[in-house]
Formats: structure tokens, sequence, C-alpha cells
């Protein structure tokens, strides 16, 4: 049997896998809360205690850069290898994959019923494919072919310097600045951004928030939800919360567009994470290609590269693809 996990900031997700079952056939499948465990081992063992079955393999998506079969969690506490995973799970053997190494492998593989289509475009076969997926941080990574099949190559582009391209966006890397020395792309276009984004606005006065929604962010573990949670289902009602996700759209488009540029994506840009799922109605109303497209003489040439939002489990259905495919070897 083999343990499949994909591991965030906020939630990981593990499933169970019958030798050369397919990759949506999960024997058990189970959610947890990241933060509620000292690491990774600790929630593997109950998964596999709760679904009452034992596995000799494990293959695990990271949210962070995984070096020599070692990584570090990015937004958790957490230090890991694949070695010492083995041992304190039991496991035979455990490959670590950067999370969105496992999305982009998951790419090929995906059902029509797994994406919806924001630009049908112009695919070129077998060119480069782009992913770029906020969740709690933000991941890059793309695709590229070898003759006979995609090979997923990770990045950790999300950590590039956020490049302002208004006067608006240029106050909001000088807001950022103050705040925290370096501003990366994950500051402004992630659920971390979220909040950045909106004290951004909030103090810069562009439209007042309310005492109530004060009190109830000052009580909140994490205000991500609950910002775009009021953007998405009461704009009208909370001006502020709707205004931070129209800015986060206008940066997630730019910084897509600049992905689909350095990779040359012309068989398609897949827009993955927990973020673009959950607002997809603001990206589809335009605002978000045009920011995609907005650079200049090669805006025609982003206009015809297809686009899609990834929404199904990408990140278990690459890892769980890896494993089932190298691991029992």
């Amino acid at each position: 049997m083999l343990v499949v996990g994909d591991v965030g900031g906020t939630k990981t997700l593990l499933a169970l896998y019958a030798p050369g079952s397919d990759v949506r056939s999960p024997v058990a499948e189970r959610e947890y809360h990241s933060a509620s465990y000292p690491g990774l081992a600790d929630i593997a063992r109950v998964f596999l205690a709760e679904s009452g079955q034992k596995a000799e393999f494990g293959c695990f998506d990271v949210a962070g850069p995984v070096v020599e079969g070692r990584a570090h969690i990015t937004n958790l506490p957490w230090t890991m290898d694949e070695q010492g995973l083995a041992r304190d799970i039991g496991l035979r053997r455990v490959k670590l994959l950067n999370d969105l190494r496992a999305v982009a492998n998951a790419v090929p593989v995906l059902l029509p019923q797994d994406r919806h289509t924001l630009n049908a475009g112009e695919a070129e076969p077998h060119g480069q494919i782009a992913v770029i997926a906020p969740g709690t941080g933000l991941g890059e990574a793309f695709l590229v072919w070898n003759g006979t099949e995609y090979i997923a190559c990770e990045s950790e582009g999300g950590h590039a310097s956020f490049a302002p391209t208004n006067e608006r966006q240029v106050a909001l890397l000088r807001y950022l600045s103050h705040r925290f020395g370096e501003v990366s792309f994950e500051r402004v276009c992630s659920g971390i951004g979220i909040g950045n984004l909106y004290d951004f606005l909030r103090d810069a006065g562009a439209h007042p928030e309310t005492p109530a929604f004060a009190a109830q962010l000052a009580k909140a573990a994490d205000r991500t939800p609950l910002i775009t949670q009021a953007g998405l289902h009461d704009p009208s009602g909370n001006p502020l919360a709707a205004a931070t996700l129209d800015l986060f759209v206008e940066i997630f488009g730019g910084e897509a567009g600049n992905l689909a540029l350095k990779v040359l994506a012309t068989g398609g840009v897949y827009l993955a994470g927990g973020m673009p799922a959950r607002i997809l109605p603001l990206l589809g109303d335009g605002r978000f290609l045009d920011a995609f497209a907005n650079k200049g003489r090669l805006g025609g040439d982003l206009r015809r590269m297809p686009v899609h939002v990834v929404t199904a489990q990408a990140a278990l259905l690459g890892a769980a693809r890896y494993g089932l495919e190298t691991l029992p070897e």
C-alpha cells in the first residue's frame, strides 16, 4: 500500500492507494489541520490507524523546496527528511516532492471536469506549460516536453521580488516595504497576501472598515477566509473586502503573465492552489485576463495562450501518480 500526502501550511490531505490502482481511486482519504500536529509523521500515523491499513511506501508533496530528500515547510515549523519519515511512520521508503512539482505532475492527467477554462486560446502541441498556485503561500512550476512525455519542474518563483505595474501597486510596495523590508509576490498574491492587501487599502482610506467586521477579524486566527467570503458574497456591504479581492486579481493576473512569458507557456497556463477555485467568479469577468495580457508588444501572444483554473485536488493526484509509478520499483 502507498500513503500519499498533500502537505500545506494550512491543511494536510492524506490518501491511501492499493498497488496498481488509479490515482482517482484511493482506499481511504482524510484531511487534517496541519498546525494541530507537531509534524507530518504524527499525522500519517494517525491516518493509518484511523484507516485500519498498513502501508509500505509514502509519497508526500510539501509546501517548500526539497533538497537531497530534505524539506522545510515554508509556512510551518516543520523540517523533515525522507529517511526519518520512513523510520517514524514505519515505511520501507518515502519520497518528498515539492508541492508545485506534484501539481505540475498532475496536469497531463487532468480530465475536462478537473478544470475550468478562462481562455481557450491556441495550445501548441508539446509546448511548455506554466503552473501558478496561490494558496497559503504562492507556488510556481512548469512542464517541458522531453520527446515522449512532460517533465514537471518546480521553482520558488513565488518568492521573487514583487514588481508593481501601476501607481496603486507602487504605493502598495512602499507600504509593505516599511513593514517587511523585502516584498515578494507571495506577500501580495496568496492567502497570506490577502491580509496585507486589506491592511494597505484600509490604511490608504480606500474604503472604511466597519467596527463589526474589524472585531471579527481581530478574533480570527486566520483573517483570509473572512475577507474572501465578505468580498465575494457581500461586496456592497463590505466594499473594503471587495476591493481587496479586486487588487488580488489584478496582481495575480500580472504575475501569471510574468510566469507565462518566462517559460513561454504556449502549451497553456494552469491556475491551481486554493484561491483560484474559491474566487472563480472574479477570475472569469475579464479583469484577470486583461492583467495577464498587459505585457506590451507580447500581449497578443499571451492572449493566444490557454488559461485554465484547476478545480481538482491536483497536488494529491500528482503525488499519487509519482508514487504509484516509481516507488514500488
